[in-house]
């Protein structure tokens, strides 16, 4: 007899369930992703108990055809636009730290060196909880950051990970529509989550005028992550 698999799926939560009254760190592979998936978790935990961003890369493999933009210009720009957008989601430039590891080549980096650094960043903040990209995502610096906080968490027994989608959730939504996973309605912070999306203006096609096959992302797809719910799930819930 075929076994019947009762498929599962996503349940809404509030986001002090996910952060669990305590600060939150939140591991981004390139200064954007932090906004894009989780904005409005972000928005929250800044205005109860905090949060810190930790941006993997510097961003600078956007533009690669771009003269007027070469990486260290462009990496600087970065890192200007995510302290911009965490400013628009309630935090200060104490709330993140910069690790500017090369575009694409985090996997190729010394892991041990960058999951010492984030495990000492996770007990300097008393956080309880750790968010990385899902392991789903196709980028390899997604993939890599995914990897380092399994570590992260093996490393810190009191820590729990959770990871949500960037990527996987625009090329392959099925992935994501029957899954165990929770949503948290964006509601209150939707305004805050857009703003700090639109602060990421080199990778809206606002800024690198001169290199036509550089990244930019469409309005469907700033729309799709500045209206809908986060997803998040628990690894080893």
């Amino acid at each position: 007899m075929d076994t019947i698999v009762t498929p599962t799926y996503p349940t809404a939560v509030d986001a002090g369930t996910l952060t669990g009254g305590a600060p939150i760190v939140v591991l981004a592979p390139h200064p954007d992703d932090e906004s894009l998936g989780c904005g409005a978790l972000l928005a929250h935990a800044f205005a109860h108990d905090g949060a810190h961003v930790i941006c993997m890369t510097d961003g600078s493999a956007s533009h690669l055809g771009s003269r007027a933009w070469p990486a260290a210009r462009l990496a600087a720009e970065r890192r200007g636009e995510l302290r911009r957008a965490i400013g628009h989601l309630g935090g200060t430039d104490a709330d993140m730290t910069w690790l500017g590891h090369p575009d694409g080549w985090l996997g190729a980096q010394d892991q041990d060196a960058v999951v010492a650094t984030v495990a000492a960043i996770c007990l300097a903040t008393g956080a309880r909880h750790l968010f990385a990209p899902a392991p789903e995502d196709h980028h390899e610096d997604h993939k890599a950051t995914s990897r380092i906080a399994v570590r992260v968490a093996d490393r810190i027994t009191r820590l729990s990970l959770w990871t949500y989608p960037v990527w996987s959730r625009w090329d392959e939504p099925e992935t994501w529509t029957c899954n165990n996973h929770l949503t948290l309605d964006i509601g209150q912070w939707r305004a805050a989550k857009r703003a700090a999306i639109q602060s990421h203006a080199t990778q809206l096609g606002q800024v690198i005028q001169d290199d036509p096959d550089g990244f930019v992302m469409s309005k469907a797809f700033v729309d799709k992550f500045a209206n809908s719910a986060e997803i998040y799930r628990r690894v080893g819930a």
